[in-house]
């Protein structure tokens, strides 16, 4: 893991390939349909393989013992999340179709995309690793849960839609590599590495031409909301620091790092998906995301500090 210094270069990297895609998609480089392109391409085909390519490693207890850990951390992180949203869900004069939404960008984090991005940066191969156990417990939650935040009725979950996604399938068939004594041949791996590693770049640049069709004219007005920013600041600083704690169970610092990391991860555009199909406010959730998306910029190297400063 570099120095704070370094993470902070890499993390401009990231936002640089971001605005290449904002520009892209604005100059129409990249077209109305390159979105959609772009997003069944990371999620069918780069991040599988980057998931499948970096659990292909020896099996130890050592992989046990941290596997129980961050699935730990990610119950008690979720756990908090929830309950926090729900409070403030409540608690809020919001129309509900805003409060469906902020309950949303609250709890859910963009874990599959700028998540994987930053891992890479921390950790490398390994911090994927560490992600992809993270997530195991976020991925069945945002397919269930979130749906329900947005429709109030269970019999509107689709189980096999939660388990038959790619994600998923990918993590299930990476645990069996890394638990079996079973390593991918070369001639397989290589393609799953180089394939892999797309992820990093082509998810930023999804990113930024997903802005690019935001409305700016009309942001002054929904950035005035001060739901928004109660949200922005629960989801990037509150909220992973409440994984602190764990500090004093001496949890190894490089799991809690990307625990804690990750937890701050911005609004999830997922979200922005389910206001659009389920009829709430799809503003409201696109500005949430970009306002986020935006902050973490500055709160995500703070997160790293304030660990680094504990340990």
């Amino acid at each position: 893991m570099g120095s704070a210094n370094s993470f902070i270069q890499e993390m401009l990297v990231l936002y640089a390939i971001a605005l290449l895609g904002f520009v892209a998609r604005k100059r129409g480089i990249l077209n109305e349909h390159a979105d959609e392109v772009l997003t069944q391409l990371v999620l069918y085909i780069t991040l599988p393989s980057l998931i499948l390519f970096s659990l292909d490693i020896p099996f130890s207890v050592q992989v046990i013992h941290e596997l129980l850990w961050l699935v730990f951390m990610s119950i008690y992180i979720l756990a908090i999340s929830i309950l926090l949203a729900a409070k403030m869900r409540k608690s809020s004069r919001l129309q509900e179709k805003q409060r469906k939404v902020y309950e949303g960008l609250t709890i859910f984090g963009n874990q599959g995309f700028i998540g994987y991005a930053v891992s890479f940066i921390l950790l490398e191969e390994q911090g994927i690793v560490y992600l992809t156990m993270f997530n195991i417990c976020y991925l069945i939650l945002i397919w269930t849960y979130g749906v329900h935040i947005f429709t109030k009725s269970k019999n509107r979950i689709h189980w096999r839609k939660v388990f038959w996604n790619p994600g998923i399938i990918a993590t299930f068939i990476g645990l069996c590599v890394l638990f079996l004594p079973f390593s991918w041949p070369e001639m397989i791996a290589k393609p799953l590495e180089n394939v892999g590693k797309m992820t990093i770049p082509l998810s930023m640049m999804l990113i930024g031409s997903l802005f690019a069709k935001v409305q700016f004219k009309e942001l002054p007005l929904s950035l005035k909301n001060i739901y928004l920013w109660k949200s922005a600041l629960t989801k990037l600083i509150l909220i992973p620091l409440c994984l602190l704690p764990f500090i004093a169970l001496s949890a190894p610092f490089s799991l809690l790092l990307i625990a804690i990391i990750v937890s701050g991860m911005p609004s999830a555009p997922t979200i922005s998906l389910y206001a659009q199909k389920y009829g709430a406010d799809t503003l409201f959730a696109s500005t949430g995301v970009l306002l986020t998306t935006l902050m973490c910029l500055f709160t995500i190297p703070l997160l790293y500090f304030v660990l680094s400063f504990f340990y």
